[in-house]
């Protein structure tokens, strides 16, 4: 494998990890913005997801693709739709058409942010959505399913947690990915044999996980790095949150309520 596409390689997640993998493959990048200065292993072409001819010609002579483009937060469905749902649909078939076989999908926790955070859940459990963000996600994952029962396309799903460089509050001690960790991640999903369809978690060597990682660990992953050692910071900074609200409830947090808050500052314009 020689030449890795990867989509939406303006945003944060693509950058940590261009800078990780170019000494590892060539990489081709695409975005609708500027995607910063290249280094000798890149190149760049710009394109929209809502194109479909577009993403056809981009994949000419890709070996394999990282999928991460689209609306990364909770958004309308005006907004939704075209990037994250006709979006990846373009993207799998462009890849198809191309005869790309491995595709890795940037998944999130929030396609099954509605299980409480008292279920220990793993890759089984069916998709539980918090909102029209996480909804795209549970899409993009059966989609990855119809291309590799199809048409015997390699599909790797990472429900990525919060990957930063270390965790922002008690909520990522349980969700947090070092960048380090998620670009091992997008290696195995690169590299392992016998990858038919798969879903793993992103997240690192996380002591209060709600996630069973054990399908990443399966295929070869070995996270390096542990929230454990930032939750006495983290705890001592944070305030206390009342147990009762849903945010502290469901694993999704904040997502399981944007579309309410929305909707009562609609209402009450403040």
């Amino acid at each position: 494998m020689t030449v890795v596409l990867i989509t939406g390689a303006a945003g944060m997640i693509a950058t940590e990890l261009r800078q990780r993998l170019a000494p590892r493959f060539s990489l081709k990048l695409t975005d609708i913005q500027p995607v910063g200065p290249l280094s000798e292993r890149e190149q760049f072409v710009a394109a929209d997801l809502a194109d479909a001819a577009a993403l056809e010609t981009v994949m000419n002579g890709v070996q394999a693709v990282v999928h991460l483009g689209g609306v990364a937060v909770e958004e309308t469905w005006e907004k939704i739709m075209p990037a994250n749902i006709a979006g990846a649909y373009n993207v799998f078939e462009a890849a198809r058409r191309a005869g790309v076989k491995r595709i890795v999908v940037a998944s999130s926790n929030h396609a099954v942010g509605y299980f409480p955070r008292s279920e220990m859940i793993d890759d089984r459990v069916l998709p539980r959505p918090d909102g029209r963000y996480g909804l795209s996600k549970a899409f993009a994952e059966t989609l990855g399913r119809l291309y590799a029962d199809k048409y015997r396309m390699e599909v790797f799903c990472i429900r990525i947690g919060a990957m930063t460089l270390e965790p922002e509050d008690v909520r990522r001690l349980a969700t947090w990915i070092h960048p380090d960790d998620l670009t091992s991640l997008v290696e195995v999903g690169l590299s392992a044999p016998g990858i038919h369809h798969e879903i793993v978690y992103g997240m690192s060597d996380n002591k209060r996980a709600w996630w069973d990682n054990s399908n990443a660990l399966r295929l070869g992953y070995r996270p390096r790095h542990q929230s454990e050692h930032y939750a006495d910071a983290v705890i001592a900074r944070e305030p206390p949150h009342d147990p009762h609200d849903p945010v502290e409830i469901y694993q999704g947090g904040a997502f399981v309520t944007a579309e309410a808050v929305a909707h009562r500052k609609s209402v009450t314009g403040r």
